[in-house]
């Protein structure tokens, strides 16, 4: 569980692009187009989505009512954005397409929370925007801001991992919780892409290590009515190396 935290927040947006490398796949094939330059179309397609994700800032734990030019206002001083895109929507109605729902703004009353991606003209206004993270947004709303390409709101030695939550529970309901621990840099709880609850589990990153030893006292809490597991976190494959005995390396 703990390794799959990683990729949480970026499973949609690495299955989006899959899903869109595999229809230029097919369209490519259908043109009869041979066998070695469809590979290197492939990588020409993975090159080009690695640089724009290089300029594209992920924002997490948004409003519902969250729009494009809401946040055009709020990240337009750090460089000329390209485009905005909403996720993890889940439609008010099964015969709604995701797209149509953001558009809409029909969003399934048990959502709470929103995500997007914003695109920015060059990688270093990117780089500029992630001063954003943990602004407080709107009452209750301390937003996530990360760069898309690689997670570096992440790092183990200054996590927990958080299990028995609440699947209502909110990102900032545990940031309160554990806010005498220590400064707070980022709260992810792991939610279904289909309806938007939560899972049961998710972590927490912290300025600095004192906050986790003093977040560890916490285990077995009370959090909205479920005593929440506090454990640190593990890196990926050590948890592996243990179970068999292996030293690291």
């Amino acid at each position: 569980r703990e390794s799959a935290l990683q990729q949480a927040d970026e499973e949609e947006e690495q299955k989006l692009f899959q899903s869109k490398a595999k229809r230029t796949s097919r369209a490519i094939a259908k043109s009869g187009v041979n066998s070695e330059t469809l590979k290197q179309q492939k990588k020409k397609n993975e090159a080009e989505e690695m640089i724009k994700n290089k300029r594209t800032v992920f924002v997490g734990n948004l409003p519902v009512n969250s729009t494009a030019q809401m946040l055009k206002s709020l990240f337009k001083e750090y460089g000329q954005i390209e485009s905005i895109r909403f996720r993890s929507v889940v439609p008010a109605e099964d015969t709604l397409s995701k797209k149509l729902a953001a558009i809409k703004r029909k969003i399934h009353p048990n959502v709470k929370y929103i995500n997007a991606y914003i695109v920015f003209k060059e990688e270093c206004d990117a780089i500029k925007a992630l001063k954003k993270n943990g602004t407080e947004i709107a009452s209750g709303f301390h937003i996530r801001v990360d760069i898309a390409s690689k997670n570096s709101l992440h790092d183990n030695k200054r996590s927990v991992f958080l299990g028995n939550l609440s699947y209502d529970i909110s990102d900032d309901a545990v940031r309160e919780h554990f806010a005498d621990c220590g400064d707070v840099v980022a709260v992810r709880i792991v939610r279904d892409r289909q309806t938007g609850m939560g899972k049961g589990f998710g972590y927490i990153l912290f300025e600095n290590t004192d906050a986790v030893h003093l977040a560890l006292k916490l285990n077995d809490s009370a959090l909205q009515g479920r005593k929440v597991r506090v454990k640190r976190c593990v890196e990926k494959g050590s948890a592996a190396r243990r179970a068999a005995g292996q030293p690291r390396g």
